[in-house]
């Protein structure tokens, strides 16, 4: 990736002054970013999701460090109008190229989505199916009941 984004040719078309290098990891960035590393930010998830702000959960099936369970654990036990609605979601097949790629639940602004043969680091484990759950979140086609406030 490093390879990638110092070429010359895609600094240009991103914009990027020539004399700056992308690395992968970043200890200015990191430093930056500390003081929020730990800090509980599932406190204001609630009214975004009120206020129809889309969100998606993704999480590796295989992931060690944050594992699906106790992020759908989390994702359950959120507090908002839609919370009991969410949970009774039914779990649908997330397919890429006609194979199944994951498991969604998903239910107003929110969806969940486990993706098999993924660890932490979905994009890099499964590059094809990070891309799609993207592009169909993006686009709209992983949002849940729209009906949600009725």
């Amino acid at each position: 990736m490093e390879k990638l984004l110092n070429q010359r040719k895609v600094k240009s078309a991103l914009g990027v002054r020539d004399d700056l290098q992308f690395v992968s990891c970043s200890s200015t960035v990191y430093d930056a970013l500390e003081l929020d590393s730990m800090r509980n930010l599932d406190v204001g998830i609630p009214a975004l999701l009120e206020d129809g702000i889309r969100m998606l959960v993704y999480v590796g099936e295989e992931d060690l460090i944050c594992n699906w369970l106790g992020n759908l654990r989390w994702v359950n036990a959120m507090e908002w109008s839609g919370q009991k609605a969410f949970g009774r979601s039914p779990t649908v097949k997330f397919k890429v190229d006609g194979a199944e790629a994951g498991s969604l639940n998903s239910y107003g602004p929110l969806s969940f989505l486990k993706v098999h043969g993924a660890g932490h680091l979905v994009p890099m484990d499964q590059p094809k199916v990070a891309l799609e759950m993207l592009k169909s979140w993006m686009g709209g086609k992983l949002a849940g009941i729209q009906a949600w406030r009725d």
